[in-house]
């Protein structure tokens, strides 16, 4: 599952990451997480994309995990010199180059607003927008996989308006279904497993996101693009 250590910050303008340094830790005796320097954008995923591609061909690596503007390596083995390692991996984020996966695009109908947008006048308060408006909004941009976690199949997703920032609930609701579209301060999701949730429900997608039988169990993937369609909008 990726480590998501930025998920409520509030979005800002693109670093400069060009010479900015990254920071650093250790979770465990064989994994280290590596930090973005930056905020939640594309800029700083891009870059922690490339690492993970730098460093899939080391051998002394057993698994990459990217986050949102994180990405978690862990060792097949317990590193001899924790000095050593702490060098290879700031060498390799200076080698790294950001890239531009080509995703796939998902268009997913929405129906908003009705008895599953239980937040969307805590959102409509918060952000000043009439839900009309926030409904606009939502639906306007295009969305970017940054990572899956949280539950299977669940995509953290950037694009979301600014301005639609809502912060998470400081009482999760307890039965939220899988299937909802909801905002979790600067991001947008699409709720996969029917549970608690502390999230922003603003409308409702008939969607499977993981399919544990299918192909590929995942329907996004980092890097995907996605596409909200008004099905229908009650308000």
């Amino acid at each position: 599952m990726p480590v998501m250590s930025k998920t409520d910050i509030q979005p800002a303008s693109a670093p400069a990451l060009a010479g900015a340094t990254m920071t650093l830790s250790t979770i465990g005796a064989r994994a280290w997480l590596v930090e973005a320097p930056g905020g939640f954008d594309l800029p700083s995923q891009r870059r922690v994309w490339a690492l993970a591609r730098l460093l899939a061909g080391d051998d002394d690596v057993e698994a990459l995990i990217p986050g949102v503007t994180n990405l978690l390596v862990l060792f097949r083995h317990i590193p001899a010199d924790e000095t050593r390692v702490r060098a290879r991996l700031h060498a390799a984020w200076e080698q790294a180059q950001a890239v531009h996966p080509q995703g796939k695009l998902i268009e997913i109908p929405v129906d908003y607003g009705g008895e599953h947008a239980i937040d969307l006048d805590a959102v409509c308060r918060h952000t000043g927008f009439s839900a009309r408006e926030v409904v606009r909004r939502h639906h306007q941009n295009e969305y970017t996989v940054f990572a899956l976690g949280s539950a299977p199949g669940f995509g953290y997703l950037h694009g979301l308006d600014p301005q639609l920032a809502t912060p998470r609930k400081k009482v999760p609701s307890l039965s939220m279904l899988k299937g909802t579209v909801t905002i979790g301060g600067a991001q947008a999701g699409v709720s996969a497993l029917t549970g608690p949730n502390g999230w922003n429900a603003i409308g409702y997608a008939e969607l499977e996101v993981f399919d544990p039988l299918a192909d590929s169990p995942a329907l996004m993937a980092p890097g995907d693009r996605i596409r909200f369609l008004p099905q229908r909008i009650e308000l």
